[in-house]
């Protein structure tokens, strides 16, 4: 099984939609850009956040086990794919890569 590296690439926070529907949240979301985390298998790295690993995970699973040309030639490195969180109020883009060894 392949370890997979998970860079976070873009935070984007939608303040007038927080302002009009949130309730306060404290720490939504403490990844900063560049953060890496290594996932090894469908364990999810240590400090990463539950829900985002929520979306990234079937991605990470099927990267591990050797997927890759995820939606035929959708990205540039055929072992790796661009996956957000699903916070509709401050979206977490994340690059997910194959990491060979």
């Amino acid at each position: 099984m392949k370890k997979v590296k998970i860079t976070v690439m873009k935070k984007v926070s939608y303040d007038d939609l927080i302002a009009e529907y949130e309730n306060p949240i404290e720490h939504a979301c403490d990844v900063e850009i560049g953060d890496v985390f290594i996932a090894e298998g469908i364990e999810k790295p240590e400090g990463f956040c539950t829900s985002a690993w929520d979306s990234l995970a079937p991605f990470v699973m099927a990267l591990s086990y050797g997927a890759e040309d995820f939606y035929d030639g959708w990205m540039k490195n055929k072992k790796s794919a661009m996956i957000s969180c699903n916070d509709g109020f401050r979206p977490v883009s994340f690059l997910l890569e194959t990491i060979e060894e």
